[in-house]
C-alpha cells in the first residue's frame, strides 16, 4: 500500500515589534495576525522608553499598526506601509 505524504505546515517565525515612546503608558501590536484586537498583545516597555513583543508569524505579508495610549501609531521605522480603509496607512511585515 502506498503511503499517501501530506505537504507539511509552513514554519512560524518570531517577529519582534519595537515601538519607541518614553512617554507611553500603554502600547499594544495589533493587527491582521490577530484580528486587530487592541488588547492581545501588550508590549512590554524598557527603561529607555523602547517598547517590544515577539510574536509567532505564519508565513507571508501582514498588516500592523500600533495602539497606543488609545491611538493609532505607524511603526515609524518601517518604510513598508500600503493604505487602509480609514485613509491612513498600515506597516507591512513580510514573513518568509
Amino acid at each position: 500500500m502506498a503511503k499517501i505524504k501530506t505537504a507539511a505546515k509552513p514554519k512560524r517565525r518570531r517577529i519582534e515589534f519595537t515601538y519607541v515612546d518614553k512617554m507611553a503608558k500603554q502600547v499594544f501590536v495589533t493587527g491582521d495576525f490577530n484580528q486587530w484586537d487592541q488588547k492581545s498583545h501588550p508590549m512590554k516597555k524598557s527603561t529607555d522608553g523602547t517598547w517590544k513583543r515577539s510574536i509567532l508569524l505564519a508565513p507571508g505579508r501582514h498588516e500592523y499598526k500600533f495602539f497606543t495610549d488609545g491611538n493609532w501609531r505607524e511603526d515609524n521605522f518601517n518604510r513598508q506601509r500600503c493604505t487602509n480603509n480609514f485613509g491612513t496607512y498600515n506597516s507591512i511585515v513580510d514573513v518568509s
